[in-house]
């Protein structure tokens, strides 16, 4: 079953969009699809991680004390 929506297109949009459509000739419903479905795929590719997952190739890479962030000695001053 498929779901009818209904959207608004500028007129160079339109313009472009029926220029396509008599190429290739296929329905504009046909190439919205398409279009929809190739953008929603590059989003699901993009999707971003975590900062973690981001970072994860730096964690134990910088020298240091291992207890940085729970040790309160190392606190001393900060924000001054």
């Amino acid at each position: 079953m498929m779901k009818t929506v209904s959207l608004k297109l500028p007129d160079d949009l339109d313009v472009r969009l029926t220029a396509l459509i008599r190429k290739r000739k296929i329905s504009k419903s046909m190439v919205i699809r398409e279009a929809l479905e190739a953008y929603l795929a590059r989003e699901d590719e993009a999707d971003p991680n975590s900062f973690l997952e981001s970072a994860y190739g730096l964690c134990g890479s910088v020298d240091g004390p291992a207890d940085l962030s729970t040790n309160p000695k190392y606190l001393d001053g900060y924000g001054q």
